[in-house]
């Protein structure tokens, strides 16, 4: 449990990009981490997942610290429901392998996300018509303010999209120790979005189920995001922009393939992998630095590309998008 002074956490961030940290340890509980913690400004302290959100610019001059609280635990049980608490450090796709076997749905949609639970309901993870906040139930969090541990409902958390009070409001003041998720003993089948109808077909699937679903997805993610243990990256590195419905058909008048999904409120969510890649970045790559050639909305490092790099690069393209488009991209990986 004892930090470790100038430790390399290239293998700590699935982008691989190569950076010092000043301090470095573990915790596998919250009264390790109370104990970590203890002489450091919350400001100084970085958490570390599964490493798949984050891009590591430079050295990180404070303590970086490895969350690796584990256990999948029934809380609650009855007819309809199955409440599972979930040890932030838990690897997330395999939680979700956890659910299949058990026949647990919910996060079938959610196969194959990188990253850690306690990842998911900081971000709200998200893909193909389910986010985090569908199956939420609470989660315990270490204040570094109080030095105790605080329940958070779902409306708490205030989810929005790619969102939660983890990254603004309650930004550097709180660490996730575990998250309780209510899963659903009789599946609600959610298959309408993206390609998960056209690869159930090709699949041959005849009755649907929450493993078929969550094997279209895996196959549908696969074909188009890289392996982060083959080329690193982050996954999706931007958020997928909303614009009034009235600017959407404004682009629709000049751009008549232009991509779109209406919200709730009548906004419209643009693809923004559609965006870039009609900005001409798609396959581009400069040293190391690069963007998917399958999927435009992942910037890859092909190898020894610094974080200096890849930002840079998101620099470029946001700066593409807005000039072509007027829309301006934001994003989703945090900047370290």
């Amino acid at each position: 449990m004892g930090l470790q002074q100038n430790i390399s956490l290239k293998a700590y961030n699935t982008f691989g990009i190569e950076a010092i940290a000043r301090e470095f340890g573990t915790f596998s509980s919250s009264d390790d981490l109370a104990s970590l913690v203890e002489n450091h400004q919350p400001g100084d302290i970085l958490i570390l997942g599964g490493g798949s959100n984050i891009l590591l610019t430079k050295n990180y001059d404070g303590l970086a610290l490895k969350n690796e609280i584990k256990g999948i635990k029934v809380v609650y049980e009855d007819a309809h429901h199955i409440d599972v608490k979930v040890g932030a450090g838990e690897n997330w796709h395999q939680f979700v392998l956890h659910c299949l076997k058990h026949n647990w749905a919910g996060v079938e949609n959610l196969s194959l996300i990188p990253g850690n639970v306690g990842a998911s309901p900081m971000q709200n993870i998200g893909a193909y018509g389910v986010e985090i906040k569908n199956v939420f139930y609470c989660l315990e969090a270490y204040s570094y303010a109080d030095k105790k541990v605080f329940n958070f409902t779902v409306n708490d958390c205030e989810f929005g999209y790619r969102e939660s009070v983890f990254k603004k409001k309650y930004k550097n003041q709180f660490v996730i120790l575990n998250v309780t998720y209510r899963l659903n003993k009789q599946p609600k089948f959610t298959t309408s979005y993206g390609a998960i109808e056209e690869e159930l077909n090709k699949m041959g699937v005849k009755e649907l189920s929450i493993q078929s679903i969550s094997q279209a997805v895996i196959n549908i993610r696969t074909s188009k995001l890289p392996d982060p243990k083959l080329i690193g990256n982050a996954g999706s590195f931007f958020k997928n922009p909303s614009v009034p419905k009235e600017v959407y058909e404004l682009l629709q008048s000049k751009f008549s393939s232009i991509v779109g999904y209406t919200n709730a409120d009548g906004s419209v969510k643009l693809a923004a992998g559609w965006l870039i890649e009609q900005c001409g970045w798609k396959g581009f790559r400069k040293g190391d630095a690069g963007c998917y050639e399958k999927q435009a909305l992942v910037l890859v490092n092909y190898g020894n590309a610094a974080g200096a790099d890849i930002y840079q690069l998101s620099t470029e393209i946001i700066q593409s998008v807005k000039a072509k488009f007027g829309v301006e991209l934001e994003r989703e990986v945090n900047i370290i």
